[in-house]
């Protein structure tokens, strides 16, 4: 069995057509069930997913009641899949089904060397805005994550049963579904697949979605940014002790060294900002450690939708 999940948000140009063209790809092939997880959608996202819920015995949607962002989303699809690997890909078409079809046939294919398969593009298809935040995450996770340097971290990707099931025993709510993968395997695989230029609409990643999925990777996976912070206060202490002896030398040498406050001004400037941005990131640590005591949920269903077809065929077996 492959499940088959897929954020949804503002998608209603899209969903439909996705869905049908993967049940036209997959269903000569493999058993599949697909899990539509509606990111609490601004559109008539919701509505399309019922008509495809009520057209299909295999395919789900579960409505959350805020919108969470597309990783906290994708573990409610993680927590609710039945299959024995999960396909995780978007629903604005960029993903091509021809694409999901070999990933697939990899996936299973490598089943013993490979948790996961991500997919890379020979040509990204983002505009420029979301180019650069691909980049720019990608540079972060190299940095904080260990990533290793050939691998795309694509959202497209073939996970097995193993690493689901690692992946959803994560309680806190700062999801960041990539570095869950690479803090549990090393057994990473990935293949090239063609990348669609997106038809409707824009990208949901904004400026501000991009700050906090790269605030999850900093504070949530790694200590690396405290251990910058103290390196940091370390040189700037060094560097103040070694003016301090140069301004005593120099006014006690020189009588025409000036005893002015700039070289006070500028120190306590640089001091101050350094100060401050450490106890900002320890502020930052302590506070999201408060949100994860305090038991805030990564999401919540407020409506989940099943072919009825589907459940009774499901009683039936089951008596």
């Amino acid at each position: 069995m492959i499940s088959i999940i897929i954020p949804v948000f503002n998608s209603e140009n899209t969903i439909e057509t996705l869905v049908n063209n993967i049940t036209k790809v997959l269903e000569d092939y493999y058993q599949f069930e697909v899990l539509l997880i509606n990111d609490s959608s601004e559109d008539d996202s919701e509505k399309k997913c019922k008509l495809l819920v009520e057209k299909y015995l295999n395919v789900s949607l579960f409505s959350l009641s805020k919108n969470v962002g597309e990783h906290n989303a994708i573990m409610a699809g993680l927590n609710k899949c039945s299959g024995d690997y999960a396909v995780i890909m978007s629903d604005d078409l960029q993903h091509s089904t021809s694409a999901l079809l070999e990933l697939v046939k990899y996936g299973i294919k490598e089943k013993d060397n490979f948790d996961v398969v991500y997919t890379y593009y020979n040509k990204k298809q983002y505009g420029f805005f979301k180019n650069i935040g691909s980049k720019f995450n990608d540079i972060v996770a190299n940095f904080l994550l260990t990533k290793p340097k050939h691998l795309y971290l694509s959202s497209f990707k073939f996970i097995n049963r193993f690493l689901i099931t690692e992946i959803i025993k994560h309680q806190s709510p700062f999801v960041y579904i990539d570095g869950l993968i690479l803090g549990t395997t090393n057994k990473i695989g990935r293949i090239e697949v063609e990348h669609n230029q997106r038809i409707h609409g824009k990208s949901g990643y904004t400026l501000i979605k991009m700050l906090q999925l790269w605030s999850n990777m900093s504070t949530s996976f790694s200590i690396l940014p405290l251990r910058l912070s103290l390196l940091m206060g370390s040189i700037l202490s060094f560097i103040g002790f070694i003016l301090a002896i140069i301004f005593l030398v120099e006014r006690l040498t020189d009588d025409t060294f000036p005893s002015g406050l700039a070289s006070i001004f500028v120190s306590v400037t640089i001091f101050s900002g350094a100060i401050l941005i450490s106890v900002g990131l320890v502020g930052e640590y302590v506070g999201r450690v408060l949100i994860s005591l305090n038991k805030k949920p990564q999401f919540v269903i407020r409506n989940s939708f099943t072919n009825k077809k589907n459940d009774t065929i499901k009683s039936t077996k089951k008596s």
